[in-house]
C-alpha cells in the first residue's frame, strides 16, 4: 500500500462516496479455521507496482481509495502491519471518521481496532506515533531476539508475544489472536514482504485491491508480493467477488480459495 495513502488518515474524512454501497463485513469463518478472518488491503497503479524503489512516499491514490481503506479498517476486530512499514509510515492506525467508529460500537465492537505489530527483531522505536496514542490496544508479536531495553520500553505500552523461534510464526500469532484476544476478523495493511509470507503459508483470506490509473516502471520498485525474484510455492487462485470503478479507479474484492485438506 503507498505510504501517502496510510498517511492521510489524520486529514481524511467526509466523503462517503459511492464506495460505501459494496463494503460489508467479512464472513466469520474463525470456528472453523481457528484463526481470524484475514483481509489485506492494497492500492497498486496499473503496471502491479504499489510504491516507488525507494519506498518513499507517493500519493497516487484518490480520496475515495483512502475512505475504503478507513472503511475495510473500521470492519475488522485488528489491524496487522509490519514494522518496516510502520517505521517508514509512522501513523497511529486510528479511524478519524466518527460514523466509522459509531457503527462499530452499533456493531458492539470498540470504537478502534486493537493494533498489531510484527517484528522478529523486535527493534521497535517506542516514539513513534503508534505508541503516543491510546485509543486501543497495542500487540507485539517478535521473538527472544528483541533487546532487552526494547523490551523493557514496549511492555510500557503494549502487550509482547515473544517466541524463541528466530522469526515470527504467523500461524501460531493468528490462533493467538483468536484464542487469548477474542480477535475474529483482521486487517492487513502490509507491506509486501508481511502479505507475501502470509499467502505464502495460506494465511489470508480475502483481498481488497485498488487500480489506480498510473504507470510507474522498474524492476526495483515492489509489487503486491515485494521484490523477491522467486515464485510463490505454489500458484494462489483469487476468485473476483466484487468490481466497482469509482471515477479513474477500479475497486476488486477477491476471496482467495484454500485448497481443500483431504480427510485421513
Amino acid at each position: 500500500m503507498g505510504s501517502a495513502r496510510r498517511n492521510s488518515e489524520e486529514r481524511t474524512s467526509g466523503s462517503r462516496a459511492k464506495l460505501s454501497r459494496g463494503v460489508r463485513r467479512p464472513p466469520d469463518r474463525s470456528p472453523v479455521l481457528q484463526r481470524p478472518f484475514v483481509a489485506a488491503t492494497f492500492a497498486m497503479t496499473v503496471d502491479g507496482k504499489i510504491t516507488t524503489k525507494n519506498f518513499s512516499p507517493v500519493d497516487f491514490t484518490s480520496r475515495v481509495d483512502k475512505l475504503h481503506l478507513f472503511r475495510q479498517r473500521a470492519l475488522a476486530d485488528a489491524v496487522l502491519i509490519g514494522h518496516s512499514t510502520l517505521k517508514r509510515d509512522n501513523v497511529r492506525l486510528g479511524l478519524p471518521q466518527a460514523d466509522l467508529r459509531e457503527a462499530r460500537i452499533k456493531r458492539r465492537q470498540t470504537p478502534y481496532p486493537i493494533r498489531v505489530i510484527v517484528s522478529d527483531k523486535g527493534k521497535i522505536d517506542n516514539r513513534l506515533k503508534i505508541f503516543q496514542s491510546n485509543i486501543s490496544p497495542i500487540i507485539i508479536f517478535s521473538t527472544k531476539r528483541m533487546p532487552r531495553k526494547y523490551q523493557k520500553s514496549l511492555r510500557e505500552k503494549a502487550t509482547l508475544h515473544l517466541s524463541d523461534a528466530e522469526h515470527v510464526d504467523l500461524a501460531t500469532m493468528l490462533r493467538t489472536l483468536r484464542k487469548k484476544h477474542n480477535i475474529r476478523t483482521v486487517a492487513c495493511e502490509g507491506g509486501p514482504t508481511l502479505f507475501r509470507s502470509l499467502l505464502e503459508r495460506g494465511l489470508v483470506d480475502q483481498l481488497n485491491l485498488t487500480i489506480a490509473p498510473y504507470l510507474f516502471g522498474g524492476a526495483k520498485a515492489p509489487t503486491l508480493t515485494g521484490l523477491s525474484k522467486e515464485f510463490l510455492p505454489a500458484s494462489v487462485h483469487c476468485s473476483l467477488i466484487d468490481t466497482r470503478v469509482v471515477g479513474e479507479e477500479c475497486f476488486l474484492t477477491y476471496r482467495i480459495k484454500h485448497p481443500r485438506r483431504r480427510s485421513t
